[in-house]
């Protein structure tokens, strides 16, 4: 299997890279692929509705020239794309809601004068998360609207892993959301062998 994680994370060591870490060593412990990119590195311009990829059915076909292609070829290219975000303000980081509202577009050609198909049908999508409050009131919107999204492009969602940070006088990276991270690498491996 190829996982690729898109890190939205602004910083490489922080919490959710803390998690997305354990996650990664034990994906590749089992012998699968991994890839993390880090979209706070990546130019990716937002979304502006122009529908000039939808004229052609058989390419992504985005105007912009940026990051944000090599990236759609990545997701095209892996088994399942994990969306590793903290939660600012009930929802992603902006480089990962400009990615997705990118993606939207450029894998689903539903936008043109006829509805054509999602490029991305089947692709499975999982969720790391950290987030100030309880994951059931932290990251229960950007889960749903991502149920939602994967329901819109045929996409196959799978689950979502949270973990919640309960301030700055208090250590994040413990052995358990460690051993947590890594049981949910092995929680989708397993459940996954059958139809990926």
């Amino acid at each position: 299997m190829k996982f690729l994680v898109l890190q939205g994370s602004p910083r490489k060591q922080g919490n959710t890279q803390f998690l997305v870490s354990n996650f990664s060593d034990e994906i590749k412990k089992q012998g699968h692929e991994i890839e993390t990119i880090f979209l706070y590195d990546k130019e990716i311009k937002g979304c502006v509705a122009c529908r000039s990829c939808q004229k052609d059915w058989t390419k992504l076909g985005c105007q912009f020239n940026d990051d944000a292609e090599e990236i759609f070829e990545k997701v095209l290219d892996s088994d399942v794309m994990v969306l590793a975000t903290p939660m600012y303000a009930f929802f992603c980081t902006p480089p990962m809601k400009a990615f997705i509202d990118r993606l939207v577009y450029v894998m689903c050609k539903y936008y043109g004068d006829e509805k054509g198909p999602s490029l991305c049908e089947g692709k499975k999508v999982a969720i790391i998360s950290t987030a100030g409050y309880r994951p059931e009131k932290g990251c229960d919107l950007f889960e749903e609207a991502i149920k939602r999204y994967c329901k819109h492009c045929k996409l196959d969602y799978i689950s979502m892993y949270a973990e919640r940070d309960y301030g700055y006088k208090t250590e994040f990276k413990d052995d358990t959301k460690a051993a947590n991270a890594r049981a949910y690498a092995l929680n989708l491996i397993n459940n996954n062998k059958a139809s990926i």
